[in-house]
Formats: C-alpha cells, structure tokens, sequence
C-alpha cells in the first residue's frame, strides 16, 4: 500500500506548487519510480483517477510513470551491474561487497502547468 501514501503525498506536493506559483491548472505529472521500491506502477495509476477527482489543480491530469533502473555498485571490483538481474552478488567477480546505488526511489521529474 506505498502506493496510496505515494500518491498523497505527490498531489499535495503538485498542489502546494500550483498555489506558491499561482497555476491554475495541471496537465500531467511525471513521476520517475525505482525498480526496487517496492511501488506498483498499476496502482500508482489507480490511485491516482480516484484520488485526484478530489483537487483543485489535477482534476483532468494525467500521470506519467517512468522506471528507474536499479544499479548496484561493487565495492570489490568497482563495477556496476543491473540489480534485478544478479541481486546481491556481482556478476563480475561474485563479491556480496555490493550496495544499491539508484532504483529505490521516486522523484517528481516534471510538472506540466496550463
């Protein structure tokens, strides 16, 4: 249920930046999500028809999810590799050395105002 709590906090986010710049409307907001999060895009965009019938600025705007790429970093042989694919271990030089450098995050790239 990130979902729910992601979408609130986006529409407040989008919301508060609509009144400070003085918008009155917003086309779309796109959201970049991690591989990893453990966030569902299919529920992010549930979420976000029905909670935003009840804004003032998103009536009618749409939701653009993009995916970021999980990466993880190898702290044996300096190597990167994509984490979903080989997990823990490095593909590389099989060291559990490793930590997750992008993919577990959600950032708003961008606002479209009308």
């Amino acid at each position: 249920m990130h979902e729910l709590g992601t979408i609130h906090y986006v529409i407040d986010t989008v919301e508060k930046l609509a009144v400070e710049n003085e918008l009155t409307r917003i086309a779309s907001v796109t959201l970049q999500v991690g591989e990893v999060s453990g966030i569902i895009p299919r529920f992010l965009s549930d979420y976000w028809e029905y909670a935003k019938k009840k804004t003032t600025y998103l009536q009618e705007a749409e939701l653009k999810i993009e995916t970021i790429q999980a990466v993880t970093y190898c702290q044996s042989c300096g190597k990167t590799y994509p984490t979903v694919q080989y997990a823990k271990i490095c593909p590389y030089c099989q060291s559990d050395n490793t930590f997750l450098v992008t993919g577990n995050e959600y950032v708003i790239k961008e606002i479209e105002a009308m």
